[in-house]
């Protein structure tokens, strides 16, 4: 085979895994050129390559998903070579087609390859043929009672999207046409499997990579068990605990793979392992895995770079390189995992992670960058490395704890608490893993307070003083020991008086605090906080002593209204709430507000403006950030609007639908109500109407909307 030398490179992708090929090119000497869309303008990948196009619009189906305008971009920019990421077309044979018809280098399988795996039902023909152990599919209309619990899957496309587990026969008819309608919507193919779903089983992969003189490399394992919505979270490498002779049984059944369908370049066999030890394939990934990075780590290798140079002709060595020491990786993503999921949009104010020897960052975002709705909404992943599991999994806790992430909510928190948890610790966590702990996980602020843990009252606190200090014409309030020693800070009076108060909004919590102080020459006193000694405050720090230990928070303030605060003991992000809010934000009601940005992809059947609905009955779905979200019924009642149809792009805030108060002939009849015959009809009593229904948590108002009343609730101090 001949070689040839890439000299230009496009990458047919956006965001982390963009900017990731774009490093590597860089130490190879090879010129980049970008593909944006008009959301990622100014994004972090745009900016980072030697040269971008533009592809016209937001949506992936008119950006990313274009073959035909990624092959133009391409041949526009001078690139003799492609790149396709992971994710959009990287596992498109005919997007593979498309370029190596147009004369350039598709850095990636043969299309052949991508085709036979496609279809995972085909996949799995093929892979029966090369004696590869696998769950055989069941046919829908023959199973059994015995047969259950059974997995729905899509029959092509990845992700978790068109999966369903089915635990009792009466579902089955229903998860079948809803995952088929998803897949049909994410991958535009509806067919859909059955096959046994197998409980408590652990997603184990092996890495491979193969080049095109016959060399096929089995890079080790890696363990991606712990997943939300059968997507993963947290991947290391080696998969932990596994006997040598699974781990050589895993690998000979993954250079089968490969070589049953002439695979070259990176791709990724994956299994279900059974909690007996058996294991089963269950799909090949033909591109390069999000989870890569631990693999490199381990095994001290570019796979990128190892891509590219399969793709110009280059043959591997004989043997892959041996592995040395431990590497676990944690997708951080914009997701509030407390509201199921809801991604998060916005400006990523601040992104800093601590640069320690062995942590790697490949992030999909800067500072000033922002968060769309359009796209996957993971930011970064963080990958530690150290020569145990042990050191790895606590350098990784360590610095997502230290990280500064100011902006959209995400999921760092509950990363930290999955590594910390004993199960994972113990180093077999199953798929199961957050069915199991996640409520345990998302402990609310007020229970961390009452567990001994400072909460997020110590955090506002600490604010009140960086804000009244921000707003002082005087010195700083230091207090040590018995005596005020430095100058009288904002707020000091010589005659007792009302103490100070402001008042804040957690996110994205709407817990409200309200926090009360006094500053005079006996110090601080803050009701609920005694014993809490202030030993500095400015206005972006602020040192205080709590039950003798001294602790620092830092502040920070950004024009949307959100002040982040950091210590050592968490973070917090607050908005002031405003003494005077407007009238014109507040809503009916029961209504129910768009949580994200997003498409409304489906309607429950049945539901007729008028008639009644039940507290909880799913009433729409919106697709935001490739994830379905669902917007329920807060409460029974009667649906008096709905506003939005199957196809609309609706905003954060858009009112979907009303949920109001049972019609009369829905109502039970409430006796009470009679006006007895003796009673003038002007004096008679009348029945209380029905308090509206409260919107679901993740249907509420925007965090700036503020409820009825002149002034807005806030929670009392701690006392």
């Amino acid at each position: 085979m001949s070689t040839s030398s890439i000299q230009c490179l496009l990458v047919a992708n956006r965001g982390e895994i963009a900017r990731r090929v774009f490093r590597t090119c860089r130490e190879l000497g090879i010129t980049t050129v970008a593909v944006h869309s008009d959301a990622d303008a100014r994004a972090a990948h745009t900016l980072e390559a030697d040269a971008a196009v533009r592809l016209a619009g937001d949506a992936p189906a008119d950006t990313y998903l274009r073959g035909d305008l990624l092959v133009r971009a391409a041949l526009t920019a001078g690139a003799d070579a492609v790149h396709p990421g992971y994710g959009f077309l990287s596992e498109s044979a005919d997007f593979a087609e498309q370029v190596r018809e147009a004369g350039l280098l598709w850095v990636g399988p043969p299309p052949s390859a991508i085709r036979a795996m496609a279809v995972k039902t085909r996949a799995k023909e093929l892979m029966r043929t090369a004696d590869v152990p696998l769950l055989e599919p069941l046919d829908p209309a023959a199973v059994t009672e015995r047969d259950f619990p059974l997995l729905v899957k899509a029959a092509a496309g990845g992700g978790g999207r068109g999966m369903r587990a089915v635990r009792e026969p009466a579902a089955l008819e229903g998860e079948l046409g809803a995952a088929a309608q998803e897949a049909a919507a994410a991958f535009g193919d509806g067919e859909v499997f059955l096959e046994p779903l197998v409980e408590r089983g652990r997603h184990v992969e092996v890495q491979i990579l193969a080049d095109a003189h016959g060399t096929v490399w089995a890079l080790g394992t890696r363990d991606c068990s712990v997943q939300r919505r059968h997507q993963k979270v947290v991947e290391e490498a080696p998969a932990p605990g596994l006997e040598p002779e699974l781990r050589e049984q895993l690998h000979a059944a993954a250079v089968r793979a490969a070589r049953a369908v002439g695979y070259t370049g990176a791709g990724t066999v994956e299994f279900l392992l059974a909690p007996d030890g058996r294991p089963y394939f269950l799909e090949m990934n033909t591109r390069l895995q999000v989870e890569h990075p631990v693999t490199e780590a381990v095994h001290g290798v570019d796979l990128v770079a190892l891509q590219l140079a399969v793709a110009e002709g280059q043959s591997l060595p004989a043997q892959p390189p041996p592995p040395t020491g431990h590497a676990v990786e944690a997708r951080l993503y914009a997701e509030d995992p407390a509201r199921d999921w809801q991604p998060g949009v916005g400006t990523v104010h601040r992104f800093e992670l601590p640069l320690l020897p062995g942590l790697r960052v490949d992030s999909a975002v800067v500072d000033g960058d922002t968060v769309t709705p359009y796209y996957d909404p993971m930011l970064a992943k963080v990958i530690a490395h150290a020569p145990t599991r042990e050191a790895a999994v606590r350098k990784l806790a360590g610095a997502l704890a230290a990280a500064r992430l100011h902006g959209p909510v995400t999921n760092r928190e509950l990363l930290v608490a999955t590594l910390q948890h004993p199960e994972f610790l113990a180093g077999a966590p199953d798929t199961g893993f957050y069915d199991r702990h996640l409520t345990a996980l998302l402990r609310a602020p007020g229970e961390r307070a009452a567990s001994g843990e400072v909460g997020a009252d110590t955090a506002a606190l600490a604010l009140a003083l960086a804000d009244a200090q921000g707003r002082s014409r005087f010195g700083t309030t230091v207090r040590s020991g018995s005596g005020a020693v430095a100058g009288v800070g904002c707020g000091w009076r010589n005659v007792r008086a009302q103490p100070q108060r402001r008042c804040y909004r957690l996110r994205p919590d709407d817990e409200e605090f309200a926090v009360d102080y006094r500053l005079g020459r006996d110090g601080l006193r803050a009701p609920g906080h005694p014993g809490t000694v202030l030993l500095h405050a400015d206005p972006d720090r602020v040192e205080l002593e709590l039950e003798g230990v001294r602790r620092w928070f830092t502040v920070a303030r950004y024009p949307d209204g959100s002040r982040c605060v950091d210590s050592a003991l968490g973070s917090w992000t607050f908005t002031e709430v405003s003494r005077f809010p407007d009238a014109s934000t507040r809503t009916e009601p029961g209504s129910l507000l768009a949580p994200m940005p997003g498409t409304v992809t489906r309607i429950a059947d049945g539901l007729a403006v008028g008639g009644p609905v039940e507290a909880g009955r799913p009433l729409l779905w919106l697709e935001a950030m490739k994830m379905e979200h669902l917007v329920a019924a807060p409460a029974g009642g009667s649906l008096t609007a709905l506003n939005v149809a199957v196809g609309d792009q609706v905003e954060v805030g858009t009112l979907l639908a009303v949920v109001g108060p049972p019609t009369p002939e829905d109502a039970p009849e409430d006796e009470t109500a009679h006006v007895p015959a003796d009673v003038p009809a002007d004096d008679a009593p009348t029945a209380a109407p029905a308090p509206a229904p409260a919107p679901a948590p993740t249907d509420r108002a925007p965090s700036g909307d503020a409820p009825s009343g002149d002034v807005p609730p806030v929670r009392p101090p701690r006392t």
